[in-house]
């Protein structure tokens, strides 16, 4: 049986730039969450990936990163965000 993605429906929530600080922490802890497994998966940093050696160009600190790669983990905290308020949840600092 053939695999349909059905993701949490965000098309109508747009998110307060109060939240960018969040969005951009979630992103890098979404980096250093991935990181963390690989590098303890065996996994290094190496100019381009080799799944052999366990190379990946990505195993950096977040802000060495390229733009193209923060960008992936921010749209992938500000989807979750949005997911969190599309569920009926607030979101707020102490």
């Amino acid at each position: 049986m053939p695999y349909t993605p059905c993701p949490i429906d965000t098309s109508g929530i747009s998110l307060p730039a109060s939240l960018n600080e969040l969005t951009e922490r979630l992103a890098e802890n979404t980096h250093d969450v991935w990181a963390k497994q690989r590098a303890a998966d065996g996994w290094t940093y190496g100019p381009k990936r080799d799944d052999v050696q366990k190379h990946h160009p990505d195993m950096l600190p977040y802000d060495d990163l390229s733009e193209t790669e923060k960008e992936y983990d921010r749209l992938t905290a500000m989807e979750t965000l949005k997911a969190i308020v599309a569920l009926g949840y607030s979101i707020s600092k102490a």
